[in-house]
């Protein structure tokens, strides 16, 4: 949220001493503060911390129902009815909003407004889903929650390039996208939990988790201005608009006259981005940032909803195989193991940024895309072919792990990394002393990048069914019943 920053009188501006451009945790941030202002370095320190668990609570309870109402599909539909359309209403509408959002509104973002209504619509989505028993309306609800879902990861990407210098807007987008990874493994424990309580108590003992969000926004994420003004940051690369050569400029609060979302600009200087200019914006991102993040979801959700269902073994005897058959007690529970896995190294490859490790070169930002591709079609080969015998299922049961955990880590890197690059863009050389024109440049192209991954699951989604059926077919010619009658 946009709190004033301490004016300057009129001959000081920001000096800036460089640190490294790799991502730090918060620990080597506030080491780089304690170095300049050893009397405030707690204080840096605890707004870091501060800065580090809005985020990572923003990305946890912004996903966590969407894993929920995921893990809860077997029990809000009837048995007829394909749980494909689960998915279909769980995705569509945040795809809608990952599209159109960025490009229909103008203006200066009102962060509190949104982070209200994205609170209050996920709760009456998911007050819908548990007090209807008609499958109509409890898809309704599933889409009320993803509409929010998706308007809530735009909201808080694009909070995040408020935050300067760039070591700390990369910061919150690596504890966002941490979060986002733990949704996975609290949404589906939550619902393990919840779901012997039946739908309606179960979903609506959930919809009260969107309330943390707006917490959060007001009593634990430290304003801007608790980095810029007692400390001096800069990085040689640079996105941020203030630089060394401008005099400090204090963003408006939302009290402020300013241009509003959708709105009529006001105040002393109106600055819109109009449709030409998003357009131009927008095509140096297609290939470069858009383009890898659709192709991992593709084949990444392919391989989750297509293949997976389909890696079938025989229950690992105790004789043989002692410790598999801790795990696995019956065929339907290959299916939770490699969705457990995958939501594991998800998390943490996601965490990679706050964990302190370097980002990906920009030039390979397409490398988790040619990999995933490999693993689909490797994972395809193992479930019609087989990598082994049928006498081996110990080994193929590793492989096919190994794989999928290969898989998780390749859709969270691209996930971070793509988020953590556009956000460390350096601002267009011509509007870069236009410090408001620059602030909606990369609040609009860190938003314009998110619905690729959401129509690369919902591509996914389409392509899966009739992969799944092909596979399955190929496994029983070859005498594998296991799929058949699952």
């Amino acid at each position: 949220m946009s709190d004033p920053l301490r004016p300057p009188s009129s001959s000081e501006t920001l000096e800036m001493r460089p640190i490294s451009s790799s991502p730090a945790g918060t620990n080597d941030i506030a080491e780089d503060i304690e170095d300049d202002e050893p009397k405030g370095s707690n204080n840096d320190r605890r707004a870091l911390v501060r800065l580090a668990s809005s985020f990572f609570l923003f990305g946890l309870i912004n996903n966590v129902l969407y894993v929920i109402i995921l893990s809860a599909a077997l029990d809000l539909v009837p048995p007829s009815t394909p749980k494909g359309i689960i998915a279909f209403c769980n995705i569509a509408p945040a795809l809608v909003v990952k599209v159109g959002w960025p490009y229909v509104l103008k203006g200066r973002i009102r962060y509190a407004k949104r982070v209200i209504g994205c609170c209050l619509l996920s709760v009456l989505g998911m007050i819908v889903v548990a007090f209807s028993d008609a499958l109509s309306m409890r898809l309704l609800g599933i889409s009320l929650a993803s509409f929010s879902s998706g308007l809530g990861e735009l909201t808080f990407l694009q909070l995040s390039t408020t935050y300067a210098p760039p070591s700390i807007a990369g910061h919150s987008v690596g504890y966002f996208a941490s979060g986002t990874g733990a949704a996975g493994l609290v949404g589906a424990f939550l619902w393990w939990e919840l779901r012997s309580l039946g739908v309606r108590v179960g979903v609506g003992l959930s919809s009260v988790l969107p309330f943390v969000i707006p917490l959060t926004f007001y009593f634990l994420l430290p304003p801007n201005s608790a980095f810029l003004p007692s400390s001096s940051y800069d990085d040689d690369d640079s996105a941020y608009p203030i630089t060394s050569t401008l005099p400090y400029t204090p963003l408006p609060t939302d009290d402020d006259v300013a241009e509003e979302e959708g709105g009529v600009p006001a105040g002393p200087k109106r600055v819109s981005l109009s449709p030409n200019d998003k357009l131009q914006l927008v095509k140096p991102l297609l290939m470069k940032y858009m383009l890898p993040l659709f192709c991992v979801y593709l084949f990444e959700y392919t391989i989750n909803q297509g293949i997976a269902p389909t890696l079938l073994y025989p229950v690992p005897s105790p004789d043989k195989y002692s410790f598999l058959s801790k795990f696995i007690h019956s065929v339907r529970d290959y299916y939770p193991l490699w969705q457990l896995v995958y939501q594991t190294t998800v998390f943490f490859s996601r965490s990679s940024i706050s964990m302190g490790l370097p980002p990906l070169p920009a030039r390979l930002l397409s490398l988790p895309s040619i990999v995933q591709c490999l693993i689909l079609l490797s994972l395809a080969y193992e479930s019609a072919v087989g990598f082994y015998s049928d006498d081996s299922e110990g080994l193929s049961i590793i492989t096919v792990f190994l794989l999928v955990s290969l898989e998780g880590i390749c859709g969270g890197l691209a996930y971070v990394n793509v988020f953590y690059r556009i956000n460390q863009e350096r601002p267009d050389p011509n509007a870069a002393n236009d410090v408001e024109r620059t602030r909606q440049e990369r609040e609009f192209k860190i938003g314009s990048i998110g619905f690729a991954d959401s129509s690369g699951i919902l591509l996914a989604s389409l392509v899966a069914v009739p992969t799944e059926v092909r596979l399955c077919r190929a496994q029983i010619r070859r005498g594998k019943l296991l799929c058949h009658g699952l």
